[in-house]
């Protein structure tokens, strides 16, 4: 056991002095090479594990993680993530980890450059970045690994740019999963709608854009003859054009009985198909927002899959944490798991469950 382990004993079977022990248990100067590799051949034989939890209370420093993310509304995604982030720094209060959010505005590279030198100036410890396109995300990227500052990823992988490590879905054979849960139900469907969000002509993120392209890769593959018509809700739209875009839709495509978006706004259609009393259409979308779970338990969606944004909040500023408080290691991709969400089994789903 550590705690029984004693610099005094380590000195006695290295036969060196308790101080030379002590710079080499800190990585000081001024240790000879033959004293300081008495010391370390004592440590492997006693099998002697640093307490990095002690040394790090001990210390008494504290530490401003930035979590960097577009900026949003409630009931969505980065919501859940920014409760997972606060529940971590309440976890290790002990170590005065302190944990700030810093918002940009998506698609506004502008703004993407402007937070990020402010972020920048405030000298974080560690950042969880949200990337913003992969030009404009490895200005700040590039900025931090200049200035030592190491940094997590959410959302989106991008490996070239060097993070500590990455949190998210493997995004691809998420939508991979997504189609061929929905064409279980949707056996000898002739089309489905895909309903997406965009502003500036693109979708809201990278992630739901890979989501897509699985998709779509199963549906050629296994499914050619379903025609997939796209339907777009412009983001930060009001609900009455959401409803006229809709309506014109279900109007035009009588055949349509499926439908799937790959961000967390199923609810949208969901809510739509109870107000106009079409119970034969149903939706698949994704995460376990509060509007969601209500068009679930009434029927209106299908299913949702989970992607654990609480976890991916929390695990984020675990990793910072690790690494640059305990100096551990740290697994540098983690992918969460992909989890099929349906009336049955809502009640036994724990959002905020690690």
């Amino acid at each position: 056991m550590n705690e029984m382990i004693r610099i005094k004993d380590i000195a006695e079977r290295a036969g060196v002095s308790v101080g030379t022990v002590d710079r080499v248990l800190h990585k000081r100067p001024n240790v000879s090479a033959p004293a300081r590799e008495k010391v370390e051949q004592a440590l492997k034989e006693m099998n002697y594990q640093p307490n990095m939890y002690a040394s790090a209370l001990a210390h008494n420093k504290s530490y401003t993680f930035y979590l960097f993310i577009p900026k949003h509304e409630q009931e969505a995604y980065w919501e859940e993530i920014e409760e997972g982030a606060n529940k971590a720094m309440e976890a290790r209060r002990d170590f005065h980890i302190n944990v700030r959010l810093v918002y940009y505005e998506r698609f506004d590279d502008a703004s993407f450059r402007q937070e990020s030198k402010a972020c920048l100036a405030l000298q974080p410890d560690g950042v969880i970045i949200v990337p913003a396109e992969p030009a404009v995300t490895q200005e700040f990227t590039d900025a931090m690994h200049e200035q030592g500052i190491p940094f997590v990823m959410l959302d989106s992988y991008l490996p070239a740019l060097r993070p500590l490590s990455f949190y998210g879905q493997d995004s691809f054979s998420s939508g991979y999963f997504a189609a061929r849960v929905l064409m279980m139900e949707a056996a000898g469907a002739q089309e489905i709608m895909l309903m997406k969000q965009t502003k500036n002509g693109s979708v809201v993120s990278k992630q739901q854009a890979n989501r897509e392209v699985g998709f779509r890769h199963y549906m050629e593959t296994h499914y050619p003859e379903v025609s997939i018509n796209e339907v777009n809700l412009p983001l930060d739209d009001t609900k009455d054009t959401y409803a006229a875009i809709l309506e014109d839709y279900f109007t035009r495509h009588t055949l349509t009985r499926h439908c799937i978006t790959f961000g967390s706004k199923a609810h949208l259609v969901g809510e739509f198909l109870q107000r106009t009393n079409r119970t034969d259409v149903h939706i698949m979308g994704y995460d376990m927002v509060g509007k969601n779970a209500e068009c679930l338990k009434k029927g209106s969606i299908s299913f949702l899959i989970a992607q654990h944004a609480y976890q991916q909040g929390y695990s984020c500023v675990e990793a910072l944490f690790r690494a640059i408080v305990l100096k551990k290691e740290v697994q540098p991709v983690n992918y969460m798991p992909i989890e099929l969400i349906m009336k049955e089994n809502i009640d036994f789903y724990r959002r905020t469950q690690l």
